[in-house]
């Protein structure tokens, strides 16, 4: 079946999924007010306007009105929430951005992911606004190995800031997030297999990870109800993440602990940093999103410290459905103008889809993602790729894996008699880290990875026959 047939079957399911909730309409959904036992009260937030009516007050509980708990997964079953510490507004969040959902569900631009997933950062109330930050700098010392390996110490690093406030009976949220990641160096750090975007305008980087840019998003997003279970919502980002792909690797609690970038990044979420965003969507029942979006499909330049020109040359459309609180799933499609800066001649068109499972339970967490991506260059070939990568947090440790697959053509380039061929490649890697509290908002990570490699013989030449890499790590964050 055509992934375009796929997208429409999707779409469908989405009307008959709106026409089935209807049906259920006296039930309680999560992150929705139950049936009311008599006349709603005023909203005092958007969220609480955007849910179903309310009940009566009950009795005083740990959770305050509009602000969700930033662990809804550690419930026990009563009244009160397992695990809680009560003891500072540090552990309050904001409501979703996009809904009456939990505000753990919301990710990077307009994605989603579980609403049992782990949410870190910091959190307090300066008049109407609630306000987040979250950040980490992690120090990485990087043997790839093999003949075209290399070896590299390095700081990788993010922040992120939100606010969000009441507006005009919706949800108002303004998000900043940027990285150090310049500092590295134009070419980044050493990274077998890894394609894509450059370092001098010139030439492709290979067996490389390129530096993330200084800013990668400054956007807001306001959404407001329509109906009992319908709310809208407007996205608008320079730069930005249109709704394209999974959640970015940087945040799926998936992948996060891993200091490297995934092989297929230019597959699945590449597009997190794109110079121009603008994105409106539709939220049924708290559990569908329907979003498209218009953005600019270049992908960032070698200078990393600015702003580029902004445009809105290249469309997406993104189907997200989370039928429990434990399961994310997604399908996208997108279609970007000229996105290589060294083949200004080539569009693409860009297909994922992606399933996040995570299970939260006393002081543990588990989150799997499975992936798949296809990038169709015109002119060009058709090229699949393959995610599956798994972290499970008990206690301090946290052991983690990642097994991807990908057809690359990018490895050589002409004159070699191996340029522009396309070759099926694998990695699997897998880690360890140990995490450290240090003050009531700091923690320390200590840990490392190895990855072994599945490749065809034709590139025992150039990368040898059994490479093995190894990546070291220390890591200060906010929690």
């Amino acid at each position: 079946m055509r992934v375009n047939s796929v997208l429409v079957a999707l779409s469908l399911s989405l009307l008959a999924g709106v026409a089935h909730a209807q049906s259920m309409a006296g039930m309680h959904m999560p992150g929705m007010a139950p049936p009311p036992a008599k006349a709603p009260a005023k909203a005092d937030t958007p969220a609480q306007a955007q849910a179903a009516p309310a009940t009566p007050s009950p009795a005083p509980t740990a959770e305050m009105p509009g602000m969700a708990m930033d662990h809804p997964a550690a419930h026990d079953g009563h009244d009160n929430m397992a695990g809680m510490d009560m003891g500072h507004m540090g552990h309050m969040s904001m409501s979703g951005n996009l809904g009456t959902y939990p505000m753990t569900r919301d990710a990077t631009g307009t994605s989603w992911q579980p609403d049992s997933a782990k949410h870190e950062g910091l959190h307090a109330m300066l008049g109407p606004w609630t306000v987040m930050a979250h950040g980490e700098a992690t120090l990485v010392y990087d043997n790839q190995g093999g003949p075209r390996g290399d070896t590299k110490t390095f700081i990788e690093s993010m922040a992120l800031v939100a606010a969000q406030r009441a507006l005009g009976g919706g949800t108002l949220t303004l998000r900043a997030h940027g990285s150090l990641d310049p500092t590295i160096g134009k070419s980044g750090y050493p990274l077998l297999l890894q394609t894509g975007e450059t370092a001098d305008g010139v030439h492709t980087l290979v067996d490389r990870q390129h530096p993330h840019d200084l800013v990668d998003e400054l956007s807001v997003t306001y959404s407001h109800p329509i109906t009992a279970t319908l709310g809208g919502f407007i996205y608008a980002a320079y730069p930005g993440e249109p709704a394209l792909g999974p959640v970015t690797y940087l945040h799926r609690g998936s992948g996060a602990v891993s200091p490297e970038t995934p092989i297929d990044h230019h597959w699945l979420d590449s597009t997190h940093v794109s110079f121009g965003v603008v994105t409106a969507g539709l939220v049924f029942a708290n559990q569908f999103k329907l979003e498209a979006s218009a953005f600019r499909g270049r992908e960032p330049d070698q200078h990393r410290y600015d702003l580029e020109t902004p445009a809105l040359d290249s469309g997406s459309v993104r189907l997200t459905w989370n039928p429990t609180r434990d399961l994310s799933l997604q399908i996208s499609q997108g279609w970007l103008h000229s996105s290589e800066q060294l083949d200004p001649n080539v569009n693409q068109r860009r297909t994922t889809a992606s399933a996040t499972y995570n299970r939260a339970w006393a002081n543990r967490n588990w989150q799997t993602t499975l992936a798949w991506g296809q990038t169709a260059n015109r002119p060009g070939k058709k090229l699949d790729a393959y995610l599956l990568e798994s972290a499970l947090s008990f206690g301090p440790h946290t052991v983690f894996g990642r097994a991807e697959r990908a057809n690359k053509d990018e490895l050589f380039a002409a004159p070699s008699p191996l340029g522009g061929r396309a070759f099926e490649v694998g990695k699997l890697s897998l880690g360890y880290a140990y995490s450290i509290p240090v003050s009531t908002h700091f923690v320390i990570d200590l840990g490392g990875l190895v990855s072994t490699y599945d490749l065809p013989s034709a590139l025992d030449v150039a990368y040898g026959r059994n490479p093995r890499s190894i990546m070291l790590f220390t890591r200060v964050k906010l929690r």
